[in-house]
């Protein structure tokens, strides 16, 4: 992952914890009611993907456990991982793309109640993503993938070569060569794999997204509804499709691009397809970007724009992160995938303990400051959550306080330790585990490995109610913590 130049060594350290009198007394933990959203306390576990699905996309026990163990804790809100709306195989990721899984989906509800006792809500996160292909072996992307045409020809002066022969000397030339022979789309599905983009709009299923989308969207809400969800979360954040077509970069000329006005259309068509599906009394809110990290993307003033937007549509809560982007991502080895986490915009999305003098903590909490008040200068009072690097009960406080958030987002500190939520509340700070910032969940995540973290995987691993990774060498929840 990109580390910024200073690589300043940052400790996450708390001077101050507060009483069981001074948390419940809090704006952290007083109530949220808002039409559709309504929260006992203003915390929120946003999505994290733990890789725990069957390779067929099913609920599995350990999907259950996972949930179940952050519900413990009593946190406002849970949000699920990000769940496929289309029936294709996409490994151990959740999938809600058929009526087949909902009868899993309900399990892990019922679950996620039980072990809350009711006190949590649980919304899941819709997600479709583009087709993208690991980094091939150069001798296969030059005899197998690319479509050798005139302009290749033309300019390695082999008009009238057989075809092979033209492989075989593309084959043979240096990069820099290639560089003069390719396209930049060529260069890139060797160098990193091949990428569809929203603005491949010459491919038919990529031109006809602004009709097929809402009817996906909308069916995979309603199933998200039949199986007990308090709302679902609409991905509009990071690399993935919705994201893409917000994207200053996306350049449709067909309405859905280029002007922010035309960028917006299909979120806003999407949201008001699921909208009509699950009725005016269901959560539906989304989660966006208040800044891609990238040269040419949308930056804090599309943001707003965007926010204002989704507001006037009637979307019940809008979720903020920052960056994670394809297109500053670090070159995969050979049979990997590209990882949009890699980057600058991957570092502005999880920064890490090695960090410039901004440190690694709150950097996105200005940033979604800026978000709301735009949204209330509107008139519009939509909760927005601000997430990114928030660990302390102060850091919190503060965001709600000062009109800077409704509600706060906890992920990796809740991976560190599920029970924060209920530690803090009882005056008990002092025996929270404190995230150490330094990615090791994120690095699973990016091999595709059972997340877990540094702080608990190894903790009693003899314990009867362990259950190890497939690696048999980490715990997959946090051990109990007994009030």
């Amino acid at each position: 992952m990109w580390k910024p130049p200073e690589r300043i060594k940052y400790q996450t350290t708390v001077e101050r914890w507060p009483t069981g009198e001074e948390a419940v007394g809090s704006r952290l933990y007083s109530q949220l009611s808002s039409p559709n959203l309504s929260l006992e306390q203003r915390t929120w576990v946003p999505a994290m993907v733990p890789w725990r699905a069957s390779e067929e996309g099913d609920v599995t026990q350990d999907v259950i456990d996972w949930y179940a163990r952050f519900a413990e804790g009593m946190p406002g809100a849970i949000v699920v991982e990000a769940t496929g709306i289309r029936d294709i195989p996409s490994g151990p990721l959740l999938r809600i793309s058929d009526e087949r899984y909902v009868a899993g989906l309900r399990r892990l509800t019922d679950a996620v109640r039980e072990a809350s006792g009711g006190r949590t809500r649980l919304l899941i996160q819709l997600i479709d993503f583009l087709t993208i292909r690991r980094r091939p072996q150069p001798e296969t992307f030059f005899n197998r993938f690319l479509k050798v045409t005139s302009t290749h020809r033309q300019r390695l002066g082999m008009e009238r070569q057989d075809e092979q022969i033209v492989r075989q000397r593309l084959f043979s030339l240096s990069d820099s060569e290639l560089e003069d022979v390719l396209s930049p789309r060529e260069l890139e599905s060797l160098r990193q794999g091949y990428r569809e983009r929203v603005t491949d709009t010459h491919l038919p299923a990529i031109s006809a997204l602004p009709t097929t989308l809402p009817v996906l969207f909308a069916q995979a809400a309603r199933r998200a509804q039949a199986a007990g969800f308090d709302g679902v979360e609409l991905h509009y954040a990071h690399a993935y499709t919705m994201a893409s077509f917000l994207s200053a970069t996306n350049t449709r000329s067909d309405g859905y691009g280029g002007s922010r006005e035309h960028r917006v259309r299909l979120p806003l068509e999407v949201y008001e397809a699921v909208r009509a599906a699950v009725g005016a009394d269901y959560a539906v809110g989304c989660r966006f970007l208040s800044d891609e990290i990238i040269a040419t993307g949308s930056d804090i003033d599309d943001a707003c724009f965007f926010a204002k937007e989704f507001a006037l549509a009637g979307m019940d809560f809008l979720s903020l992160s920052r960056g994670g982007k394809f297109d500053d991502a670090k070159q995969p080895r050979v049979g990997g995938a590209a990882y949009p986490y890699t980057g600058q915009s991957g570092y502005e999305c999880m920064p890490a303990y090695l960090s410039d003098e901004r440190g690694p903590w709150g950097r996105n909490s200005e940033p979604v400051a800026q978000i709301r008040a735009a949204v209330h200068s509107a008139g519009m009072s939509t909760p927005i959550i601000s997430t990114g690097g928030i660990h302390s009960f102060d850091q919190a406080e503060a965001l709600l306080c000062e009109d800077k958030a409704d509600v706060v987002g906890f992920a990796r500190q809740a991976l560190a330790d599920p029970d924060w939520f209920q530690k803090v509340r009882l005056g008990r700070g002092k025996e929270v585990l404190l995230c150490r910032y330094s990615n090791y969940c994120e690095g699973l995540d990016q091999k595709h490995k059972q997340v877990t973290c540094e702080l608990w995987d190894r903790a009693d691993l003899d314990s009867p109610d362990a259950v190890l990774a497939t690696d048999g060498k980490r715990r997959l929840t946090a051990p109990h913590w007994s009030p």
